[in-house]
């Protein structure tokens, strides 16, 4: 993993993934009564800006990117808790990258920090849940819930991203050698 600055073709792109991941959220709003179906849309991104840019901090700056653009637009409930949304499952991510050895293969890189993300994601709740004054096992039922559905859809995207950026490298659209 590169530890250099970004150039402007790394932050081009991921204002790209931030853009396209609250652009997308806000035309579907997808009501479809599914906990976690929101961690498709942001592993994917998340996932893919990881694999385009290849440098830390690069998830962690679109899902703060992506959380602003999201509480200035209006897009979702929460106000300014949009950001922490966004937020904390990219800054997860990028934490868990810090460990994660980089011989593994993508694929497995890429399930490893979508489930990590589902698990900073489904905490979200588990404290809003515990501030609110809910139960405990009200509060860990809905935890278990969002983690097993929110793991579903993470799974989902993370499975996609290597067949995506192997497209892109293909069609020079991404300059890394090793994805």
């Amino acid at each position: 993993m590169n530890n250099k600055g970004f150039n402007l073709h790394d932050a081009l792109f991921i204002g790209f993934c931030a853009t396209l991941l609250v652009a997308l959220k806000g035309m579907l709003r997808l009501k479809l009564g599914l906990s976690g179906h929101s961690m498709f849309l942001m592993s994917f991104f998340y996932l893919i800006c990881y694999g385009a840019v290849g440098k830390r901090g690069a998830i962690s700056l679109c899902g703060l990117l992506a959380g602003m653009m999201a509480m200035t637009l209006g897009v979702g409930k929460g106000g300014p808790f949009l950001l922490v949304k966004f937020g904390l499952p990219a800054i997860a991510m990028d934490i868990c990258l810090l460990l994660l050895p980089s011989l593994l293969a993508l694929k497995w890189r890429c399930i490893i920090l979508a489930l990590v993300g589902t698990l900073a994601w489904a905490s979200k709740g588990l404290i809003e849940g515990l501030l609110a004054g809910m139960s405990t096992q009200v509060v860990a039922l809905q935890f278990a819930k969002s983690l097993l559905f929110g793991s579903f859809f993470a799974l989902l995207a993370a499975m996609l991203v290597p067949p995506v950026l192997e497209r892109l490298r293909s069609h020079d659209l991404i300059d890394r050698e090793e994805i």
